[in-house]
């Protein structure tokens, strides 16, 4: 009777498997205390390649509407994420999530996909204060997760506001939340279109109109 081959080694990437609860988050990962567009400058200062923030926090920056936010995101180029890493140096602890998946992401891992985030706290006693989502790059250009045919100048889906911070322009972070599956989500198309002008109308209509031709805003009158 042969023996059996030994089993092999679990996989270092486990699929995604849904986000966990809340609670169930905070109990295996630790919670969030994390930064805000007051403090986000002071972090980054000696940073020296591009940032800029993203989700509901840029939304907030136009409408003027304050909302709940639950964290703080930025982005970066992900032909720029060893730079992040090494910026952060041996102060603050980075980590690579992807998938709902996290692996430290220091000189023994630097490896990471370029649409994957890095989440930084202090270290593993400490909160989470910051999620980085990184934008893929197409020779230094801004590509669109979405749809990676799809570059711009990083000049032309940003803007600097009034506090100094560069922002996403609300028609991208809009694109990006277009699934509408959260009430947060719903609740910010809600009060974010019909704030924008014609050319972002078109924009957002033309980027959602790529990679989903049935969704409403690909028919969004601009």
């Amino acid at each position: 009777m042969s023996t059996p081959p030994p089993a092999p080694p679990p996989s270092p990437e486990p699929a995604a498997v849904g986000h966990l609860p809340p609670a169930e988050f905070d109990r295996w990962y630790g919670g969030w205390d994390p930064l805000d567009p007051t403090t986000i400058g002071a972090f980054m200062e000696g940073f020296d390649r591009p940032w800029w923030v993203i989700g509901g926090w840029s939304l907030e920056a136009f409408s003027g509407v304050s909302r709940h936010h639950e964290d703080l995101d930025i982005s970066i180029l992900s032909s720029d994420a060893d730079a992040f890493r090494l910026f952060l140096g041996e102060r603050w602890t980075a980590w690579n999530v992807d998938e709902s998946w996290f692996r430290p992401f220091d000189a023994r891992f630097v490896g990471v996909r370029p649409d994957s985030q890095v989440w930084v706290r202090r270290d593993a006693r400490s909160p989470w204060i910051l999620d980085v989502p990184l934008t893929p790059s197409t020779d230094g250009r801004w590509s669109n997760k979405r749809n990676p045919g799809h570059t711009e100048n990083l000049a032309d889906v940003t803007w600097v506001a009034p506090d100094g911070l560069r922002y996403a322009k609300p028609e991208v972070s809009l694109m990006f939340k277009a699934a509408q599956v959260r009430e947060k989500d719903r609740r910010d198309a809600e009060v974010v279109l019909p704030m924008l002008d014609g050319p972002a109308r078109r924009w957002l209509r033309d980027a959602v109109a790529r990679f989903q031709p049935d969704h409403p805003w690909a028919n969004l009158p601009v």
